[in-house]
């Protein structure tokens, strides 16, 4: 039986948020906010139950961005203080707010609706949060004078609201860490100690994303130039399975990633990415299982997890609906055929 699951963001619905865009404003305030975003969060889940999505997450529907809405709750960081600065390497520029002081987590962040939605899922539920260098690489330093010394002052406030997610009951804690691509060769320097730190103390299972990012332009641009092969994960792959977290999720479907590399996460379940999330074309379920039996090459089926490549925020909301379908089926597909 091979499990499934989402990598994490999924689209906004037009009453909420302008809808394929990320950062976008909430359309809506208040009381009428939080509601809007409980009734977005519920129908991704239900969507995704009758996909066949085993476990199953809020889609993001209660934050702006997947890093951003987590800081937003931390003290220490000046909003009115914007600064710019390249993003993953400069592969491009953004707005970013500056850490002026100590981080401080003045409370729970995402306890709430997290709360909200264990109790109206059955299903194993998975919940993400941003992971230590990608903060780093997002926001501005004007304190702590180093990002792995930034990194793990955020790392212990992730570990924080990670224990308080797990004793609500969530069944996966995922970091985004699309930076270690960026990065490779500080993952192992600084980069896995502070994932360690922020996982500190769990019980649960802990997983790390690691993606070529979102099917906006400037990231398909910077794949375009990587080449015929894309061996980044080759980098820092050794250094994960080393380390103490439980699985491992990256991209795979319609990249140039060597299926070879998942050779290198023996000891971990790897999340295999089977939906492509830069582009509108909806797979088939015989292009999941495809992708995912070539997988099986390298990764026994049993630490097998069929995934999507990364969010789907910035699509439209009927194509992310077809890509989860035909990764359930697809998923299925693949399942019977192995008995």
């Amino acid at each position: 039986m091979i499990t499934t699951t989402i990598a994490g963001s999924l689209p906004k619905p037009s009453w909420l948020a302008t809808p394929e865009k990320l950062w976008a404003p909430w359309k809506l305030e208040g009381d009428a906010l939080q509601e809007g975003q409980q009734d977005a969060a519920l129908a991704w889940i239900k969507f995704q139950e009758d996909a066949g999505i085993d476990i199953v997450g809020d889609g993001e529907q209660f934050r702006k961005h997947f890093v951003h809405g987590f800081l937003e709750h931390i003290d220490g960081i000046d909003w009115d203080r914007m600064t710019t600065m390249g993003i993953r390497d400069d592969r491009y520029d953004a707005q970013v707010p500056t850490v002026t002081s100590a981080v401080r987590r003045t409370g729970s962040v995402h306890g709430a609706s997290t709360r909200f939605c264990r109790q109206r899922t059955r299903h194993k539920l998975k919940m993400t949060l941003p992971g230590p260098m990608t903060i780093c690489d997002t926001i501005a330093d004007a304190h702590y004078g180093s990002r792995p010394a930034m990194a793990m002052a955020f790392a212990e406030l992730l570990n924080q609201e990670a224990l308080e997610l797990e004793a609500i009951g969530v069944d996966v804690i995922q970091f985004d860490e699309p930076a270690f691509n960026a990065f490779m060769s500080q993952v192992g320097e600084w980069g896995v100690d502070a994932l360690h730190r922020a996982a500190e103390g769990l019980k649960c299972k802990t997983a790390v994303h690691i993606c070529y990012g979102y099917g906006i332009q400037e990231n398909i641009d910077w794949k375009n130039s990587l080449g015929e092969e894309w061996r980044q994960y080759e980098e820092f792959f050794p250094a994960l399975n080393d380390s103490r977290i439980d699985q491992v999720s990256l991209e795979c479907a319609n990249s140039r990633v060597p299926l070879s590399v998942l050779g290198m996460l023996k000891d971990k379940e790897v999340l295999v990415g089977a939906i492509d999330v830069a582009c509108h074309d909806i797979e088939t379920p015989e292009q999941v299982a495809a992708t995912l039996r070539a997988a099986l090459e390298f990764v026994d089926p049993e630490r097998l997890i069929a995934c999507t490549n990364c969010g789907m925020a910035p699509l439209p909301r009927a194509v992310a609906e077809g890509k989860l379908t035909a990764l359930g089926a697809g998923a299925a597909l693949l399942s019977k055929e192995l008995g």
